[in-house]
C-alpha cells in the first residue's frame, strides 16, 4: 500500500510540474482580444446551467408541496 501511495504521490508531483508551464494558447487569444470572447461564452454557459437548477429545483418543490397537500 505504501509503494502505491509513493508511486501515485510521485505522479501527481510531475503533473503539477508540466502545469506550470506558460499556455501560448491564451497568450495568443488575449492577444487577439478572442478572450473575452471565450469568457462571455462560458458565463453564459454558467448562467444557463444555473437557471436550469432553479427551474427544475421550483418545479420539484411545486410537486412535492401538491403531493403533501392531497395527502
Amino acid at each position: 500500500m505504501k509503494k502505491i501511495m509513493t508511486s501515485a504521490f510521485g505522479l501527481f508531483t510531475s503533473t503539477l510540474c508540466f502545469a506550470q508551464e506558460k499556455p501560448e494558447m491564451a497568450d495568443v487569444m488575449r492577444s487577439n482580444g478572442k478572450i473575452y470572447t471565450v469568457v462571455a461564452v462560458c458565463i453564459t454557459i454558467l448562467l444557463g446551467l444555473f437557471a436550469y437548477v432553479f427551474n427544475v429545483d421550483r418545479k420539484i418543490s411545486k410537486m412535492e408541496k401538491n403531493k403533501i397537500n392531497s395527502h
